[in-house]
């Protein structure tokens, strides 16, 4: 039996929101426990080009939304990029995974050949619902998940590749 676009999509964007969620709850604790500004961690970035901690995160929110409003037809769902702290990003993680969670099977499955296009800031991209979800949405997703934690890492929060992973079952 074939994996279904769903099944592939929702639930994955979920879990990682989760992960995402938990490793932010560990850089406020650091923080916290250092005596350091939130802020500091909060606007960490890797590189001067590369956005920093609270645009990983939203980039992370705007990613899954995204996946289940293009794939599924859905009606978009606006979120101001206007957090600056970690209750913020967790508020805003919270509201995204509700919405994933709120977004029917049948909206997505079924749709693995429909048109999906993406406008970039350098021209439409077009693809199918499978090789939008598998070839863009997921690795986007995971790039931005995996550089808020190289970001708190960095910084010396103490993370390790079970944080990343999350909960691992059979």
């Amino acid at each position: 039996m074939a994996t279904e676009l769903y099944d592939l999509t929702i639930p994955v964007l979920v879990r990682a929101l989760h992960i995402l969620s938990a490793i932010l709850e560990k850089g406020a604790a650091h923080a916290e426990a250092q005596g350091i500004d939130p802020a500091t961690l909060t606007q960490a970035r890797l590189a001067a080009d590369m956005a920093p901690l609270i645009k990983q995160v939203q980039f992370v929110s705007d990613t899954a939304k995204g996946a289940a409003i293009r794939i599924g037809g859905l009606d978009p769902v606006p979120m101001a990029d206007t957090e600056s702290s970690f209750p913020e990003l967790q508020d805003r993680i919270a509201r995204t995974i509700a919405f994933l969670e709120s977004v029917p099977r049948e909206k997505i499955d079924g749709h693995e050949d429909a048109e999906v296009i993406l406008q970039t800031p350098g021209g439409a991209l077009t693809f199918t619902g499978r090789s939008y979800a598998l070839g863009f949405v997921l690795p986007n997703l995971f790039f931005h998940v995996t550089t808020a934690y190289a970001l708190l890492r960095q910084a010396g929060v103490p993370l390790g590749k079970l944080d990343y992973l999350g909960p691992v079952t059979a």
